[in-house]
C-alpha cells in the first residue's frame, strides 16, 4: 500500500510530528509518498519518494492521500486527485476545519481502522467551468464558485441562465455558486443555506445584492449554468475554491457539475450534523 503525504505547513514542529506519523504507517507495511515541495522545505531524508502533481500520483498508484491542514489544504489536494478517486484523511492542523475530520492526536488510533478502509466514505460533488475566452488552468472547484468585481467600487452585472432558460440579472458585488461542501464557507457567510452533502443540488447566492427582494436559490446539480458579466472596468474576478482569475467582460462562464467526485474518510462516528452543532457551536449557551 501507498499513502500520500501533503502539507503546506514548512515549520520544525510539522517534520517532528511527521517523521511520527510516516514511522507508523511504515509498521505497518504502507509506503509513504510525500509531496515534493514538502519534502524539500523540511528536509526529509533522501529515502523517500515524491509527487509533484496529478500524473505523479496517478503513476504511483497512490491507495490514501493524508491531508495535513486545514480545509483549504484539502481544496488544494483535488488538484492531485481529480477522478482517481482516492480517498482524502483530513488531518485538522488549522482552526475551523469542516472537511479534516481527524485530529492531530485522534488520527494515530485510527491510522489501522483507514487502512482496512472501516470507514466511512463521503462522495462530494464537484463544479466543472469552462470559459469562453481566458483560459482556466485548472477548471474545478470543490466549495465554490464566485464572480465578483474587480478594481472597482461599482457593483457588477451578472447575466444568469439555467438550461439556456433567462434566471434573472444579479446587480451586486457578485455571485456565489456552491456545492453542498461548500455551503458552510463563503456562501453561509452570505446568507445562503446549509446544504448536507450527497444531496444532488447547488445553491445561487448573491453578494451584497442591490435589490434586497433577490434570495438565494436551491437548483438540482444535473444543470448548466451561463453566466454574462457586465462591469464599468474592463475586467471581473473569477475564484475557484482558493485559486483567482482575471476574467474580460466578453468571457462568457459555464458551470455544471464534473463528471466525478471526490471522497473523504470519516469516523463512523462523525455525522454532518454532529460537525455542524461543534463547529458552529449550536445548542452551546455563550451569554455566560
Amino acid at each position: 500500500m501507498k499513502a500520500a503525504i501533503y502539507s503546506q505547513k514548512k515549520d520544525l514542529d510539522t517534520f517532528l510530528y511527521l517523521s511520527k506519523f510516516i514511522s507508523e504507517l511504515n509498521k505497518r507495511g504502507v509506503k509513504a509518498i510525500i509531496y515534493e515541495q514538502l519534502f524539500k522545505d523540511l528536509e526529509f531524508s533522501k529515502e523517500f519518494s515524491t509527487f509533484s502533481n496529478y500524473e505523479d500520483v496517478k503513476q504511483e498508484k497512490i491507495d490514501f492521500f493524508f491531508s495535513f491542514g486545514g480545509d483549504g489544504t484539502i481544496l488544494n489536494a483535488l488538484n492531485f486527485i481529480k477522478e482517481l478517486e482516492i480517498p482524502i484523511i483530513g488531518v485538522n492542523t488549522g482552526r475551523l476545519g469542516f472537511l479534516a475530520s481527524f485530529s492531530k492526536d485522534e488520527i494515530f488510533s485510527h491510522i489501522d481502522e483507514i487502512i482496512t478502509k472501516e470507514m466511512n466514505l463521503s462522495k462530494r460533488s464537484v463544479l466543472h467551468v469552462t470559459s469562453s475566452g481566458t483560459p482556466i488552468d485548472f477548471p474545478y472547484a470543490l466549495n465554490d464558485l464566485s464572480v465578483s468585481r474587480n478594481e472597482t467600487t461599482s457593483m457588477i452585472t451578472i447575466e444568469t441562465h439555467i438550461n439556456d432558460q433567462f434566471l434573472t440579472y444579479y446587480w451586486g458585488d457578485g455571485l456565489i455558486i456552491s456545492t453542498p461542501t461548500g455551503s458552510t464557507a463563503y456562501s453561509l457567510s452570505c446568507g445562503g443555506p446549509i446544504i448536507s452533502p450527497g444531496n444532488g443540488i447547488l445553491s445561487l447566492t448573491p453578494i451584497a445584492p442591490h435589490n434586497l427582494n433577490v434570495r438565494p436559490i436551491v437548483l438540482r446539480d444535473d444543470i448548466e449554468i451561463t453566466l454574462k458579466v457586465e462591469s464599468r472596468v474592463p475586467q471581473y474576478s473569477l475564484s475557484l475554491d482558493s485559486r483567482l482569475y482575471h476574467m474580460k467582460n466578453d468571457d462568457v462562464i459555464t458551470v455544471k457539475k464534473a463528471d466525478f467526485q471526490l471522497i473523504l474518510m470519516h469516523p463512523k462516528d462523525l455525522s454532518f450534523f454532529k460537525t455542524l452543532r461543534q463547529k458552529l457551536l449550536w445548542g452551546k449557551d455563550k451569554r455566560n
